[in-house]
């Protein structure tokens, strides 16, 4: 559960992966670096390795982390996997809990199951997957104790689902001749304001704040989630980690380059025209109007990015600030060279690895 410090580095830190998908690239591509990094990471020593679900995004092709997941087991030995995250109201709990029941079957021990209450997506498309189903993120509390007691196999024995089991689970070690054990994927709730905060304190489970694309809001989630904490089963104390997006390359010049691509992309996505990551040379030769700047300048000023070194320093103030527990680091660059290699430079001003 808890993560592993390595080297210098002031906590755990993991890696977040959205299969990034750039201009000149395929999907396929993108799945092969996915796992590339999966494998890096896990040699360079960095604790887990997640993925993320997103949906109708040409330049994102983690839309089904569960798929990708099983795809890794076969492809890691030690580095923990987990989805950042399934966002829940998409899917069925029972559906869910067989999944990552499965995903636990491959990979005993290293599996983490990470919940989201957003759509991923915007709201046409959601509609669309979540199409004949009337509930939404507002029932997400209910969803998340529906998938747990899945998970667990502990439904009431007057309840509905009592006799419905998710399987690979518990229910395999209960029947004659059983030896499954009650093991289960531990279960964090993800989130970009207080509301999963406050509800993983309540639950007392671990938090994981999307700092990458809502800073704003890092500081207060990550108090209000300490305040509400309650122990439980998984943690006997607060546990959070929180989403930072870096990049380091030899020099500041050709960082900077690099970040502009994701830059460019958010600035697609805001207005409606979400599309393939562009290559450094068409982000850095792009118009950008007055507004688009803006843009620009408030997705880099959350971005740490630079030399190895500044990159370590601008983590490690942002762990002191924050008091994160864990840092997951995304990486948003055009082509898989430049993002597998800026993790190996983080991890060697780490001395990690």
């Amino acid at each position: 559960m808890r993560g592993v410090r390595r080297g210098r580095a002031p906590v755990p830190l993991s890696v977040l992966d959205l299969a990034t998908v750039g201009v000149g690239f395929t999907a396929s591509d993108a799945l092969r670096t996915t796992v590339a990094l999966a494998r890096l990471a896990e040699r360079l020593g960095y604790h887990r390795f997640w993925v993320a679900e997103h949906h109708s995004m040409p330049g994102v092709a983690s839309s089904s982390p569960p798929v990708i997941l099983g795809h890794l087991t076969a492809h890691t030995e030690r580095i923990r996997l987990g989805s950042g995250g399934v966002m829940l109201p998409n899917h069925a709990p029972l559906v869910v809990a067989e999944q990552f029941g499965t995903l636990h079957a491959l990979a005993p021990g290293r599996v983490d199951l990470g919940l989201g209450r957003a759509p991923g997506t915007d709201g046409a498309t959601a509609a669309a997957l979540r199409r004949g189903r009337t509930d939404g993120p507002d029932e997400f509390p209910q969803q998340v104790a529906e998938l747990v007691r899945f998970m667990a196999d502990d439904f009431p024995g007057a309840h509905p689902y009592s006799r419905i089991h998710a399987v690979p689970g518990p229910v395999q070690g209960k029947v004659p001749g059983g030896v499954q054990t009650a093991d289960r994927p531990p279960v964090w709730l993800l989130g970009s304001s207080g509301f999963s905060a406050e509800l993983a304190g309540r639950l007392g489970l671990p938090f994981a704040f999307a700092h990458h694309f809502s800073a704003a809001n890092t500081v207060p989630a990550l108090e209000l989630y300490r305040h509400s904490f309650r122990p439980s089963e998984w943690l006997d104390a607060p546990y959070a980690l929180i989403g930072v997006s870096a990049f380091a390359a030899e020099d500041e010049k050709e960082a900077h380059r690099q970040v502009l691509t994701g830059a460019l992309s958010m600035v697609r996505l805001r207005t409606g025209n979400p599309g393939l990551v562009p290559s450094p040379e068409e982000a850095a030769s792009y118009p950008f109007s007055p507004l688009e700047t803006d843009v620009v300048d408030g997705w880099l000023a959350n971005v740490v990015y630079g030399t190895p070194d500044a990159v370590r320093e601008g983590l490690d103030a942002l762990a002191a600030r924050t008091g994160a527990d864990e840092l997951m680091i995304t990486t948003n660059a055009h082509g898989p060279e430049a993002r597998l290699h800026s993790y190996e430079l983080i991890a060697g001003a780490y001395g990690i690895g």
